[in-house]
């Protein structure tokens, strides 16, 4: 069985910016930090004591069987976007209540996205080093997706982490105007910054900024943010344990999509960070390195999640 997968993309024409909440948000509130700088932390999106809870239960889903896979880091096989943890850390409210301040609604789509556990000091792993993009195509103007990370683990200076550009979402588009060359555009969403093209970005006031957190905060950051996950220094003992789940509104998903949604979530099935768009049916089996199938592959969760109406208006299969 194969893991590849194809995505078709169909924009090939600028769209614009969709409705958002975060014009009016007032200096000093986390919308106007999302909104200026590119990336918000929301405090205490979960209560410590479940965050914790959350945390043990993603370390055990990987103690249980640790899989084989490609990445070292990040899982999306073995159903695991769909088991019980994660949804139950995806239905949070304080996490939907921040997705639905920046979009200004509460009827939400939310991602089938992976499970992260970076562990400290692994000394014999090669490191991956800076990876910066932008998980936007040029032909989207303005604010389309806003990512984010739960955070099931202290997220310190030297610890594994995101790393942001603040500001760079507000240069994007000049950027790409006058840097790039329209014919060489993809509707892909996902553009990658080699370091004359960073340089660009930091000759306009733009550098690298570790985003740290506590155990139980939300990090969110708007798709056009130059970014990138990194490594934790030798000095690091923090296990990262994080849940990447972004969110959007339901009406900006076509029909089409909806409907290939409600497959992938019949299939515990994983997808990109989008909620409403660049959803494709992937296969859910995992390959070891010589090409067969892992057998401690599962067609379904370890713990299956408890189906309920919003869980499943979250993941598009019932209407709004």
């Amino acid at each position: 069985m194969s893991t590849t997968t194809t995505t078709v993309y169909s924009h090939n024409q600028t769209l614009p910016e969709p409705q958002n909440a975060l014009t009016g948000a007032k200096t000093g509130d986390w919308l106007a930090e999302l909104r200026d700088n590119g990336f918000a932390v929301i405090k205490n999106a979960i209560p410590q004591d479940r965050a914790i809870a959350y945390q043990q239960k993603a370390q055990t889903w990987l103690a249980k069987n640790l899989p084989v896979q490609s990445t070292i880091n990040t899982f999306s096989a073995y159903a695991v976007a769909h088991d019980k943890f994660m949804w139950d850390a995806r239905m949070e409210a304080g996490v939907i209540e921040a997705f639905s301040k920046i979009w200004g609604t509460e009827e939400l789509l939310v991602s089938f996205d992976s499970l992260n556990v970076t562990f400290p000091n692994s000394k014999d792993i090669p490191r991956k080093g800076a990876w910066e993009h932008v998980d936007q195509s040029p032909f989207r103007r303005g604010m389309h997706c806003v990512q984010g990370i739960i955070n099931l683990s202290t997220a310190g200076p030297d610890d594994g982490g995101l790393v942001v550009y603040p500001g760079s979402h507000r240069l994007v588009d000049e950027f790409f105007d006058t840097q790039t060359d329209p014919s060489t555009w993809s509707a892909k969403d996902l553009y990658w910054l080699d370091q004359i093209k960073l340089d660009w970005f930091k000759a306009r006031g733009c550098s690298p900024h570790k985003v740290c957190a506590d155990i139980g905060d939300l990090i969110v950051w708007d798709s056009r943010t130059i970014h990138y996950g990194s490594e934790p220094a030798e000095t690091s003992q923090t296990i990262r344990t994080v849940i990447y789940a972004a969110y959007s509104p339901a009406k900006f998903a076509s029909t089409e999509t909806l409907q290939c949604k409600s497959e992938v979530f019949s299939k515990y099935g994983g997808t990109t960070h989008w909620p409403h768009d660049n959803v494709v049916v992937r296969k859910t089996c995992a390959m070891l390195p010589d090409g067969t199938r892992d057998p401690r592959d599962r067609e379904e969760p370890l713990e299956l999640p408890q189906i309920r109406d919003r869980l499943l208006k979250l993941a598009g299969v019932k209407p709004y």
